[in-house]
């Protein structure tokens, strides 16, 4: 990305057509990290302003599909910060005006992922935001964004839906007895550490039949959880960059809950992930 774009600046200035005055606004910072948001407070806002601050590179969103999103809200009333996810984990919702709520759904729909985008709307009057607030929303990828890597011979064969989702063919041979780690596409972004809370899309798959046993691509909403909570992608994980999608094929030596039922019971399991986020789980940025 350019340096202009890198260090980029939005001022919302001038007159509307109505004659009122937009609301002045500055954003700087760079790509993956909290913004710096600057205005003359209190800001006195009586409709919603959207800018963007620079544009997406990425897919553009699709109308009812996942959105994944950093974001910095503040109350425009004293610039007090009211909420922010870049310390901890991205919030995962569809691009749909029920689950966004109108103001956000206009902000999102038409972007592309790699965009980072500045709302100012004006207090609702009632609830938890009666106050005017300014809000810089960063849209994250939702699947595995990188270069290619060749997989080893004896693993099962990936293919990948149209909006992601991966299947598996199965090898017809007998599965490894160790954990086998397998990137199948490489990102550029930050190395999971140990312990770190992931955000990813995944789907489980029996060895043997190649049939899915869970899956976030079912909703489309990626999730987040600790690496500590389950060994195996703990160690299969670890040092992976973001960006990722990584197969991990896990043996029965390792505790996991699905295989405690009675159709996976002793059996190994393939994972597909796409590794979408990664942070310290203190809440401290990488």
């Amino acid at each position: 990305m350019a340096a202009a774009a890198v260090l980029a600046v939005v001022a919302l200035a001038g007159c509307t057509a109505d004659g009122t005055t937009d609301p002045q606004v500055t954003v700087t910072g760079e790509p993956g990290q909290a913004p710096t948001v600057t205005y003359v407070t209190p800001l006195s806002v009586s409709k919603t302003y959207r800018s963007t601050v620079w544009p997406g590179t990425g897919a553009e969103l699709v109308e009812g599909g996942p959105v994944l999103i950093d974001f910095w809200l503040e109350n425009a009333t004293d610039a007090s910060l009211v909420d922010e996810s870049f310390s901890s984990n991205p919030t995962p919702r569809l691009l749909t005006e029920e689950d966004l709520g109108t103001d956000l759904y206009k902000t999102l729909k038409g972007q592309k992922v790699g965009a980072r985008l500045l709302q100012v709307s004006p207090g609702s009057g009632s609830g938890a935001l009666d106050y005017p607030t300014v809000t810089v929303l960063d849209v994250l990828p939702t699947r595995a964004d990188g270069e290619p890597v060749p997989p080893r011979e004896g693993l099962p064969v990936v293919t990948l839906g149209d909006n992601g989702a991966p299947s598996i063919t199965p090898t017809g041979t007998d599965p490894p007895s160790d954990l086998v780690v397998q990137a199948l596409i490489r990102g550029t972004g930050d190395q999971v550490a140990e312990g770190d809370v992931i955000t990813v899309q995944y789907t489980g798959f029996a060895w043997t039949t190649g049939e899915p046993f869970d899956s976030t691509w079912h909703s489309g909403l990626p999730v987040s959880f600790s690496l500590q909570d389950v060994q195996a992608w703990q160690e299969g994980l670890v040092d992976q960059p973001v960006g990722s999608q990584v197969m991990l094929v896990v043996p029965p030596t390792y505790a996991l809950g699905v295989t405690d039922s009675p159709e996976l019971a002793g059996q190994t399991v393939v994972f597909v992930i796409d590794i979408l986020a990664t942070g310290s789980p203190d809440g401290g940025t990488k």
